[in-house]
């Protein structure tokens, strides 16, 4: 079981919060097409013959591709790999990509699942990040997508910025609800270098984020998400029961992917590797039938702290277990470095599998990092 995440690196604009990698040009849109499916021939044997059970199209923006480019993509990797008869395969798009026409055409696709970035249901929200959709679509695209019989939705809300009063907050995770999808996806808003809005708060022309604010409306999600039968299985992710999102899942859990396009990461469980993230160099690289990435081995250590990061943010906890498997010794060490946080009240533990409590949850990041070998 593995997965293949395709990076599609183009945007219409550029949202002002935002550092993936991207461009604003489609000037080499068909090209970039047409070296991802190269680069997913060259490393056809990277995942070692595993069947492919999620693929994932990620970005950027990947609902600007076409039907017949997003076949191109999946017909090069099912010519390739064994895919699972029920993969998961899904498409991150903008509410303004998914119009009639679009969403009808995606059925000719593979596509089963559709990631939509509504972020908001206020314009004036919408306009503060340079979002390129209007509330109104936000809305319209999901039940249009729903009307053409795609269920497996998903959608991503954004909280703790400045404009976002509580009761606002509340508006937008009701509407939500209101268009009953099973999964949710809430990122508390963060002020990455290199971004318009890291100009914004260094030349003051937008207030700094509050985490206090953070903290009061991530509380507010997870009590709503509770009260409308979601699991929080992942500190970001909300579902449905069963309604996991498998491919990212896979990432929490340590399953091998491999990534494609600019910028995309692999991780075979021995190495992760990452692509250049520059568009022209990608496209030289894979025009001269070179791979343009580098590699990391990863250490014993390495291992054990991505363990301890990505478990530690789901549902399933830490195995203490799986550190002995890594590393002889290491559950005693960290039973004993979690012993705060159990006084604290931020972590518990069953048998041998530790989770973050409700207060624990506002703390991961802090709680991991403290753990680290």
């Amino acid at each position: 079981m593995a997965g293949i995440y395709i990076h599609i690196p183009f945007c219409k604009q550029a949202c002002h919060y935002c550092d993936f990698h991207f461009s604003t040009s489609l000037k080499y849109r068909d090209e970039m097409v047409g070296s991802i499916a190269k680069e997913i021939t060259l490393q056809k044997d990277y995942l070692g013959g595993e069947t492919i059970n999620t693929i994932y199209f990620g970005g950027g923006t990947p609902s600007l591709l076409n039907a017949d480019e997003i076949n191109r993509i999946i017909n090069t990797i099912t010519g390739l790999h064994t895919v699972a008869s029920d993969a998961e395969i899904t498409l991150e798009a903008n509410p303004d990509d998914l119009h009639a026409a679009a969403v009808k055409s995606l059925r000719r696709t593979p596509v089963t699942r559709f990631s939509i970035g509504i972020q908001s249901f206020f314009d004036e929200d919408l306009l503060w990040m340079n979002r390129a959709h209007h509330a109104a679509e936000a809305e319209a695209s999901v039940k249009r997508a729903q009307d053409a019989g795609f269920e497996n939705i998903t959608a991503d809300l954004i909280y703790g910025y400045p404009m976002l009063t509580d009761v606002k907050w509340k508006h937008n995770m009701d509407t939500l609800f209101g268009l009953d999808i099973p999964h949710v996806s809430a990122y508390s808003l963060t002020v990455e270098p290199r971004t318009a809005l890291a100009t914004f708060v260094k030349n003051k022309k937008t207030p700094p984020l509050s985490d206090q604010q953070s903290a009061g409306q991530f509380l507010m999600l997870m009590e709503q998400m509770e009260k409308r039968g979601f699991e929080h299985y992942e500190i970001s992710n909300f579902a449905k029961p069963g309604q996991y999102s498998r491919h990212n899942t896979n990432y929490w859990k340590g399953v091998k992917y491999l990534g494609v396009g600019p910028s995309a990461h692999s991780f075979n469980g021995d190495t992760r590797q990452w692509n250049v993230a520059n568009n022209a160099k990608y496209l030289a690289a894979l025009a001269d039938n070179k791979l343009p990435f580098e590699v990391e081995e990863l250490t014993e250590e390495n291992r054990l702290n991505e363990y301890i990061m990505t478990s530690l943010r789901t549902q399933w906890g830490l195995d203490l277990s799986k550190l002995e498997q890594i590393a002889a010794g290491t559950k005693t060490i960290l039973q004993k470095e979690a012993r705060p946080f159990f006084t604290k009240d931020w972590l518990k533990q069953d048998n041998d599998t530790l989770t973050l409590t409700l207060s624990g949850k506002l703390y991961a990041d802090h709680i991991a990092g403290e753990l680290f070998f």
